[in-house]
């Protein structure tokens, strides 16, 4: 079996590595020849929670060769269409693109390779690239290892290919097969949309969200309003690391302070992570913020439900790419600071 991993960044790199590792035959596939250059001439260097060089073969697009059976894509949606439009002509009709994007992308996969080759899945550790052929492991080991994927057929059977995927990437860390892959991608979507959209829209790191008490309260309400767009759209979302997603949504602001102990126990094993959209702010590059919380506004506006925690993240994040300036916590928390004052939000005790 042939397997291509598109997109050897952050996530990619150790996850084409740790695939290879198990004995798969995987390419990595990058539009950055200086890491393609590095990733074949030294090996695939994971540092972070990980110590540890893994020989890989890295090839750009413009080197490929035959079919490939199984694409996992990791792109940023920005670049999903030229992504695997360059990757259609070694593609055969038994080929699978399983997505392990952020966001809900699996309906634009669909319309690219078609709904009978695309598969949905979401990643449950953070990686932060560190240059070429260089990933650092964020997230701890063990979290890793224990929840490492999410991924599932769109129509919710249990499929033989979907069997082979597991098999595959529990090379990396234990993979789990959803029948609700939807309501699996929007608790993810939740888990973006609040810790990597405050992280992006401050300038920081997880854990340095977890410690701002004014941070921790918009981000309630990001996740609250992340909950009751889904279930306008009749999306229930699912467990993610054995915990319930959807207590966090806020009966009123009140509920702010219960929610933190959960917070706290989930994200913690993150708190090193710095957003993938703030790396891209810092590399002067288009963020996935309208994929994110972008992503909740729209499907918000589409139900008449308000989203203005959501909405300042997008305006911050966007305004960053604008100007190029990058965010600064002591700043932009102060727009947090206002808008929870405009929605009566509760102090966190």
């Amino acid at each position: 079996m042939k397997i291509g991993v598109i997109g050897a960044g952050s996530l990619g790199t150790i996850i084409g590595a740790f695939i290879t590792k198990g004995g798969c035959d995987v390419d990595l596939i990058d539009i950055n020849q200086e890491n393609v250059d590095a990733l074949n001439q030294k090996g695939a260097k994971l540092t972070g929670f990980l110590d540890e060089t893994i020989p890989v073969t890295a090839k750009h697009p413009k080197q490929l060769s035959g079919n490939y059976d199984v694409i996992i894509l990791l792109t940023k949606q920005v670049f999903t269409k030229e992504s695997l439009e360059s990757v259609l002509p070694f593609l055969h009709k038994e080929s699978v693109v399983c997505t392990l994007q952020n966001g809900i992308p699996e309906e634009r996969v669909a319309s690219i390779v078609g709904a009978e080759r695309t598969v949905g899945g979401v990643v449950g550790f953070g990686a932060i690239w560190s240059g070429p052929g260089v990933s650092e492991l964020a997230t701890e080991v063990d979290v890793m290892k224990k929840y490492a994927f999410d991924i599932g057929e769109l129509n919710g059977e249990i499929t033989d290919r979907i069997k082979t995927i597991k098999d595959m990437l529990d090379t990396v860390g234990y993979c789990e097969i959803s029948t609700n892959i939807i309501g699996m991608k929007w608790s993810k979507l939740l888990m973006n949309a609040t810790f990597s959209g405050m992280s992006a829209s401050l300038g920081c790191t997880f854990g340095e969200v977890l410690s701002n008490p004014d941070a921790m309260k918009s981000l309630a309400n990001i996740a609250d309003e992340t909950i009751k767009v889904a279930r306008a759209h009749h999306i229930r979302l699912e467990k993610m690391q054995g915990k319930d997603m959807e207590f966090l949504e806020l009966e009123s602001q009140e509920d702010i302070p219960k929610k933190m102990a959960f917070y706290h126990e989930v994200w913690g094993p993150h708190a090193n992570t710095k957003a993938s959209m703030l790396q891209d702010l810092e590399k002067g590059r288009k963020s996935e913020i309208d994929f994110i919380n972008g992503h909740v506004s729209k499907k918000g506006r589409e139900k008449n439900i308000a989203t203005p925690f959501n909405d300042l993240v997008c305006k911050l994040v966007q305004e960053s790419e604008e100007t190029q300036l990058l965010p600064i916590l002591d700043r932009n928390i102060h727009e947090f600071k206002s808008l929870c004052s405009q929605n009566n939000v509760s102090v966190i005790k």
